[in-house]
C-alpha cells in the first residue's frame, strides 16, 4: 500500500467514528425525551444508557485492531523460536506439561447389583420381543 493512501483512510475512519458517536448521542437524547414523556418506560432509560456504548464501539474496534496489528508485527520481528500470545511479549521457553491425574476405569470393576439389574433389563427386553 502506498504511504500517501493511509492518511485519507484514517481521516475517513475517524470521521465515521465521530459520526457514529454523534448519531448515537442523538438517539440517546431521543430516548431520554421518550423516557420523560407520559408514555415512557424504563426500557427507554435502558436505551439511553445503551446508545452511547453503541456509538463508542467503532472507536474501540479501531483501537483493538491497531493493538492486534502491533502485536502481530512484534511477533513477526521476534526470533524464529519465539511465539507470541494475545497481548503478551514473545515467550522463548515452552513450559513442561503438567502431570496427568490417574483416573481409575470404573468399567473394569464388577458391581453385582449393576450386573443383576442389567440381566433383569435383558430379560424384560427378551419378553417384550417375544410378545411383539
Amino acid at each position: 500500500m502506498p504511504a500517501g493512501s493511509a492518511m485519507p483512510r484514517r481521516l475517513l475512519t475517524a470521521g465515521l467514528c465521530v459520526l457514529s458517536l454523534a448519531v448515537s448521542i442523538g438517539l440517546a437524547w431521543w430516548q431520554w425525551n421518550r423516557f420523560e414523556s407520559a408514555s415512557g418506560s424504563f426500557q427507554n432509560l435502558g436505551y439511553v444508557l445503551q446508545w452511547p456504548l453503541f456509538g463508542l464501539f467503532p472507536a474501540f474496534m479501531i483501537y483493538r485492531i491497531r493493538k492486534l496489528r502491533k502485536s502481530a508485527a512484534e511477533a513477526e520481528q521476534a526470533p524464529p523460536g519465539a511465539r507470541a500470545e494475545w497481548g503478551r511479549k514473545p515467550v522463548t521457553e515452552v513450559p513442561a506439561p503438567r502431570p496427568r491425574p490417574v483416573v481409575r476405569d470404573v468399567a473394569d470393576e464388577e458391581d453385582d447389583e449393576l450386573a443383576a439389574y442389567n440381566r433383569y433389563l435383558a430379560e424384560l427386553h427378551a419378553r417384550d420381543q417375544e410378545n411383539s
